[in-house]
């Protein structure tokens, strides 16, 4: 599974169920061969019971298991991007199984980690909002179109003049297309940079200004 899409891995611990069952098994055990008609012999067979339930559950601690959860923010307008990145995300992993070539497959790979990084920006940054809706509606339904095309022509026997040099030119122009989803991924990022800047700035100023940088400290 590729490591960059929009959702998040919940983790559910699930506990053993043997602690139960032993549990229940020092029960049967002390039955069958001591009494149990005073309170002493409650009392020993509870503490005996408690104690294997608590060893049993050290050795057996159960699994962990991580759950896909969708990426949402409780903002329709944002959350409704998200989805629309699910859905190209989903079938660009769906063309990178049927495409046989793996000079073309590595090239979905590198797209989809990038398409998924510049989706969840707009989880931390809102701002971006208009950048990546502008990226979806165009930029990435366009990728998806020219796979689509060298997926069908691909599977065509004979490769003819036609066919071969669009293959060839969809081949190239997914090279463009990384750089310029590389691009705009950094793009998004200009708004952070200059507030960074700007707090790096202020904080200079202090130190300075208190004689504890450079050679004042």
């Amino acid at each position: 599974m590729l490591f960059c899409e929009v959702w998040l891995l919940r983790e559910v611990r699930k506990k053993s169920v043997v602690p139960i069952y032993g549990f229940a098994l020092v029960w049967l055990i002390y039955c069958l061969f001591f009494p149990l008609y005073k309170p002493s012999h409650f009392l020993i067979v509870i503490i005996i019971s408690v104690v294997a339930t608590v060893v049993l559950a050290k050795v057996f601690p159960g699994k962990v298991e991580y759950i896909e959860e969708p990426v949402t923010t409780g903002d329709p307008e944002v959350d409704e991007l998200l989805r629309e990145g699910d859905l190209a995300i989903a079938e660009m992993r769906r063309l990178h199984e049927s495409i046989k070539s793996e000079s073309i497959g590595a090239k979905i790979d590198i797209i989809i980690e990038i398409t998924g990084k510049i989706f969840l920006d707009v989880v931390d940054d809102r701002s971006d909002y208009r950048q990546i809706k502008r990226f979806a509606d165009y930029y990435l339904p366009t990728t998806i179109k020219l796979l689509n095309a060298y997926d069908r022509m691909s599977e065509i026997g004979e490769h003819g003049e036609n066919i071969s040099g669009t293959l060839s030119r969809i081949d190239n122009i997914l090279d463009t297309t990384i750089d310029a989803y590389r691009k705009q991924l950094d793009a998004l990022f200009a708004n952070q940079a200059l507030d960074i800047e700007t707090d790096i700035t202020v904080l200079e100023s202090m130190l300075k200004k208190e004689g504890l940088s450079g050679k004042d400290f």
